[in-house]
């Protein structure tokens, strides 16, 4: 193997999968009998569709409170109203129920309410999180994988930062995935649910060759059934193998698994989140929006691989090492389109004029050196932010 990869690595994922449907009511045997439960939510969709009841049902005659109001991207002025919570009810154990947004703002509720300090060191300092409280998920949007990973992105509103914590202490106990929760969820919520997957499996991925074959075919599997099940998806709402696939493919693309021992790049995540942050463009749009960008910028470096994905996932074989990496791109962004998530910063009606700004808090926030081999300089995520214009 090239580089030292695939030689040494440690796969570790403690968070028991519960899957299919009616496996909702299977949280009555993963929670303590005893245990005083905060229900963690975004708006009123899981009240909507009846997952609440499902998860107050399942709970039966545990102490248990609700906190609603999380946002698409949880903010720390909210979730920190929920760490109140938490103290003044006795809480003891929480249960995420929804997207990759709520049990993200979950993790940093139980990482917070025992550290000692100013919990949003947490992400502007990477400071440790030695303990947190147990916690369990219900998962009703396929997209982040948040549900089987330790990782979590977390945005402060009056600061306009958007940053990102991992920690050994916030994996979840168990998640349940029932598929037929997604069947409710509005076409804009799947379409960016298949393409936050895409691209969590692409970074990973789509870096340069260390002969890692297994992760590789397993990263090229994922990214085919995405663009298989994805337009799928949208079509037929209420087909429980085309949900339970898109399901279980956002989970594997972000649980680690993909990513054991091979080199990871993240640099589309980071520019991404600074548009999130400035413009409040949902996570995965600002996705859709800087891979394309961020692949034509670097095609020389990501030349190798970029060829692979081009003849495996887009059965492109014809014409130039060149041409076949340029049609390899643009499948990507008309992938993204007919997922229906616009691909380019002037379909939000946001030209040039930002970048300064942009960039300003790349750098404030130390984003100086990205990418696999970390030489995205901010020079050349200057380039990536023009190119997306």
């Amino acid at each position: 193997m090239k580089d030292g990869y695939m030689q040494n690595f440690t796969f570790h994922n403690p968070t028991k999968i519960i899957f299919g449907e009616g496996q909702i009511a299977a949280i009555d045997a993963e929670v303590p009998r005893q245990a005083r439960v905060l229900i963690t939510s975004g708006g009123s969709s899981i009240k909507n569709n009846g997952v609440l009841a499902q998860v107050q049902a399942a709970l039966g005659d545990r102490v248990s409170f609700v906190f609603s109001g999380i946002e698409p991207n949880p903010t720390y002025e909210t979730l920190m109203q929920a760490v109140a919570l938490v103290r003044e009810k006795k809480v003891d154990f929480l249960l995420a129920v929804g997207g990759g947004s709520v049990i993200d703002g979950t993790k940093f509720i139980a990482a917070a309410l025992n550290f000692d300090g100013e919990p949003w060191d947490i992400l502007s300092k990477q400071a440790e999180v030695r303990d947190a409280m147990p916690f369990g998920s219900v998962l009703t949007l396929p997209a982040t994988g948040s549900e089987m990973n330790n990782g979590s992105v977390i945005t402060y509103q009056a600061k306009g930062d958007k940053l990102f914590f991992t920690s050994d202490k916030t994996y979840p106990l168990f998640s349940v995935l029932d598929p037929t929760t997604t069947y409710s969820l509005p076409p804009r919520q799947i379409a960016n649910g298949v393409v936050d997957a895409f691209v969590h499996t692409v970074e990973q991925y789509l870096t340069y060759p260390v002969d890692a074959k297994v992760q590789d075919r397993f990263a090229e599997g994922l990214l085919l059934t995405l663009t298989e099940v994805g337009p799928q998806a949208l079509a037929e709402p209420l087909n429980y193998d085309v949900r339970a696939n898109l399901m279980w493919t956002a989970t594997l693309a972000l649980n680690g698994l993909i990513g054991a021992g091979v080199p990871q790049d993240w640099a589309t995540h980071m520019l991404g989140h600074e548009i999130t942050a400035l413009h409040g463009l949902d996570h995965a749009q600002t996705l859709a929006i800087i891979l394309p960008a961020m692949l034509t910028v670097r095609r020389n470096e990501k030349h190798a691989k970029l060829l692979q994905y081009a003849e495996r996932v887009w059965n492109i074989t014809q014409g130039s090492e060149d041409d076949r990496i340029t049609a390899a791109i643009a499948a990507t962004r008309a992938f993204f389109e007919k997922m229906t998530v616009p691909t380019r910063l002037s379909d939000y009606q946001i030209d040039g004029s930002s970048i300064a700004t942009l960039m300003a808090k790349l750098e404030e926030h130390g984003m100086t050196a990205l990418g696999e081999r970390e030489n995205v300089t901010p020079a050349i995520s200057r380039q990536v932010y023009q190119a997306a214009v």
